[in-house]
């Protein structure tokens, strides 16, 4: 389409070829005619609010252009935004880590009643609160170094999706309400194991997650406090060899998980969590190693403990499952080793849920151990 400020120079005709002064119908359409809506302003019309200069193609690239002002993805965020980033900051897929506040109960065989489930859950959802807080706090706080990361710069508080003072305000209010309902509504060992649970993540956020072993143990140390808290709640003494199997189990999967990640990324370790430059592979696979099998040992101890209460004698026609558990128990392990020793057990919940046998054998255990706690 020409453009309506070509129409003079290019012209073949005079000015009176565009005047109405009697010429012939067929004769050569005017240059102006072809855009109508242009032709009684001045070239400069067209566009009104970018220039009062006669050239008008700056004014259409500009309409092509994406906005004069490039800002970060979220600048000003919606509330609905802001909502759904403080959810997925939450880390809603880690949740199911917060299940672990069954295995006490369960264990003992005191899991199906009203109150214990009634309590459970209220356990489960203030662990779950104290751990959002955490992360929220802990985003905020490496919203700065997360925009630079190839991966982390996507999360809502680094993306600005999320506030940094909304993800420390909301982080804050969630800790409070989490501590004060727990000391309002639990026996009083739960709020206080709540208590160091935060305490103990902060100081990982801060400093601890840069000091070498440290690291491992803060991490195992939080998963071995999900199995405690259940426990706490409803009154239910903890074996020691449930606390040496928890233990050394989540020593096991953490020290999995961090080899796996230092084999993915060698040679760019730091790139994705710093103290994997300071970490071996060959020290990681020792620590997993010794783990797994302190775990089996503490395991077979707790399944064969002469207590009798537990296994119930071949005269009745019924199988000692509980002793009968222990070979699932160990299955399973190797299965989670193979991914192990492959690298590729970074994320447990992937691993667990993902693996059709690694499933079926946990089912398997599952049911062993159950019947075993039914006493059947």
């Amino acid at each position: 389409m020409p453009h309506p400020n070509n129409g003079r120079p290019n012209s073949g005709h005079s000015d009176s070829g565009t005047r109405s002064d009697g010429a012939p119908p067929n004769t050569p359409t005017p240059p102006t005619t072809p855009t109508p809506s242009h032709t009684s302003a001045p070239p400069t019309t067209p566009t009104p609010s970018h220039t009062s200069a006669p050239p008008t193609t700056p004014a259409l690239l500009g309409q092509r252009t994406p906005p004069r002002h490039p800002a970060p993805p979220h600048p000003h965020p919606r509330p609905h935004s802001v909502l759904h980033g403080l959810l997925k900051t939450a880390r809603p897929k880690q949740w199911v880590k917060n299940l672990l506040v069954v295995a006490a109960p369960a264990a003992a065989g005191q899991l199906f009643t009203r109150h214990a489930l009634s309590q459970l859950a209220l356990v489960f959802a203030l662990f779950t609160a104290c751990a959002a807080a955490v992360y929220l706090i802990n985003d905020a706080r490496d919203a700065e170094a997360d925009r630079a990361h190839p991966t982390k710069r996507h999360r809502p508080v680094a993306a600005g999706q999320v506030p940094v003072p909304v993800a420390y305000g909301v982080g804050g209010v969630l800790a409070v309400l989490a501590l004060a309902l727990a000391g309002w509504l639990t026996p009083p060992l739960v709020p206080a194991l709540l208590t160091a649970y935060v305490g103990m993540q902060l100081a990982y956020c801060v400093s601890l997650k840069h000091v070498l072993v440290v690291d491992l143990v803060v991490v195992t140390t939080g998963f071995l406090m999900r199995a405690m808290v259940g426990g706490l709640a409803l009154g239910i003494p903890l074996s020691r060899w449930f606390l040496i199997t928890t233990g050394f189990g989540a020593l096991f999967m953490v020290a999995a998980k961090r080899y796996s990640e230092a084999v993915q990324m060698e040679g760019t370790a730091g790139a994705t969590r710093a103290l994997l430059t300071e970490y071996t592979t060959g020290y990681l696979r020792f620590v997993w190693q010794l783990a797994a099998g302190v775990a089996v040992l503490g395991y077979c101890l707790w399944a064969l403990e002469g207590d009798g209460t537990h296994a119930v004698p071949t005269a009745t026609g019924l199988l000692p499952w509980r002793q009968l558990s222990v070979v699932a128990f160990i299955l399973a392990v190797l299965r989670y080793a193979v991914f192990a020793d492959r690298g590729t057990a970074g994320e447990p919940e992937e691993v667990v849920l993902g693996d059709r046998a690694l499933a079926v054998i946990g089912l398997v255990w599952l049911g062993m151990y159950g019947l075993a706690v039914a006493h059947w």
